[in-house]
């Protein structure tokens, strides 16, 4: 596949290794030849690399089977996952639930990403629904300005919120940055 079809969030496998696009960038300066920019992220290891290939570069795309599984429990090993249409259990590492943490709780359910029967990485919606477990108490009549205060959620993930959120209430969280989008 050439790199001009290339997408965010595409899997390629690239110096023999799996990398997803964080971000792609056509580029034609001036009179020159169009360059393409990319942005990868390791799957394995997380590490971010950039990478810039002309029009006429081939970059070779990884199957990858998403597939709707149940968090269990957290255990020496990792974390367990059981498969929800064949019941099957396995353990992803503490690298690969690195950011998963903040948004899953136990008997969540959450795409996996496999690759060859081996799982690789966790695929979260845009947003995701949380309970607020602690919340700072807001200052009486200090409404004029967008005040926010701090919020931790059921998951341990601490935020900012408005001062109207109390403890109990359910939000929406952004899953890529981590911040408040509203109640839910």
């Amino acid at each position: 596949m050439r790199v001009t079809e290339a997408k965010r969030g595409m899997v390629i496998r690239f110096e023999g290794e799996l990398y997803q696009i964080v971000k792609y960038d056509h580029v034609t300066p001036g009179n020159w030849r169009a360059i393409h920019h990319l942005n990868l992220r390791n799957l394995k290891t997380g590490r971010q690399k950039e990478v810039r290939m002309n029009t006429s570069d081939s970059i070779e795309p990884v199957f990858m089977d998403a597939r709707s599984c149940q968090y269990l429990y957290r255990d020496g090993n990792g974390h367990v996952f059981m498969d929800n249409e064949n019941y099957e259990q396995f353990h992803l590492g503490d690298d690969v639930m690195e950011d998963g943490k903040r948004f899953l709780l136990e008997s969540d359910n959450v795409d996996v990403l496999f690759v060859d029967e081996s799982p690789l990485s966790l695929q979260f919606p845009a947003a995701v629904v949380l309970e607020v477990k602690e919340a700072e108490e807001a200052a009486r009549g200090d409404t004029v300005a967008n005040v926010q205060k701090n919020a931790i959620l059921m998951t341990g993930h601490s935020l900012k919120v408005p001062a109207h959120v109390k403890a109990g209430d359910k939000v929406k969280v952004n899953t890529e940055n981590g911040e408040f989008l509203g109640r839910a």
